[in-house]
């Protein structure tokens, strides 16, 4: 009797192991085929708006402001300006330049909402500056603390270029969804929700000089998008 236990218990062991087996083989193949709607995460660009390498050809800058187009990423009014900045700038590339533009549309509201006039000033210009400074100093003495978020940016796009002489101008329109919070000095929510994201709809303006060395962008001007 004994003995019939143990061998029927081998065979339920085996026969739990052979579809343990077979649901793990229908499992990978369904979830280890490849859809074609993966997405891969871009490496954020270490300078907040950075330029391409300079040996970037007419050719190429031309095949990737078509890219751009394609993606939604170029207003149509933008083109001519791109394409005069290309022309007198060998390293602006449209589509880095965006990857750098959202990354400092991040860092540059991080910082704010953090209150670190510092950090912002190397990327922002005097006006800009001085207008986040006195922000800052008006929230202080307040005594609030923003506890904001960026959720994503659902769309950075080009709305308009221009070349004043050996200034470049490029504005940026953002689409974002941001959770906001402000808490008094005592940490308690006085305005806003960290659930409820709110849509934001930025234009931000960035400068360059082309012939200049340093390859960052400058803020120049934030404004509300219509």
């Amino acid at each position: 009797m004994l003995a019939a236990r143990k061998v029927k218990h081998v065979v339920e062991t085996i026969l739990f192991a052979m579809v343990a087996a077979f649901l793990g083989l229908r499992l990978f193949s369904v979830l280890g085929k490849r859809t074609g709607h993966e997405q891969t995460m871009r490496k954020p660009a270490e300078e907040p708006v950075a330029a391409p390498a300079p040996s970037a050809t007419p050719e190429l800058r031309e095949t990737a402001q078509l890219r751009v187009a394609d993606a939604e990423m170029l207003d149509v009014p933008a083109t001519a300006g791109v394409r005069a900045i290309a022309a007198a700038d060998g390293r602006f590339h449209p589509i880095d330049f965006l990857e750098g533009a959202k990354s400092a549309y991040a860092m540059i509201l991080e910082a704010f909402w953090k209150g670190d006039a510092a950090a912002l000033a190397p990327y922002v210009s005097a006006d800009v500056h001085q207008s986040f400074v006195d922000a800052i100093a008006v929230r202080e003495e307040a005594g609030e603390v923003l506890d904001n978020r960026l959720v994503r940016i659902d769309r950075a796009a080009i709305a308009s270029a221009a070349l004043d002489g050996k200034i470049a101008r490029i504005t940026v329109r953002f689409d974002a969804d941001i959770a906001a919070v402000t808490r008094n000095g005592e940490g308690e929510v006085v305005a806003g929700s960290l659930t409820d994201a709110i849509e934001t709809h930025d234009e931000w303006t960035f400068e360059r000089e082309v012939r200049a060395s340093d390859p960052n962008w400058i803020l120049v001007d934030t404004d509300e998008a219509a």
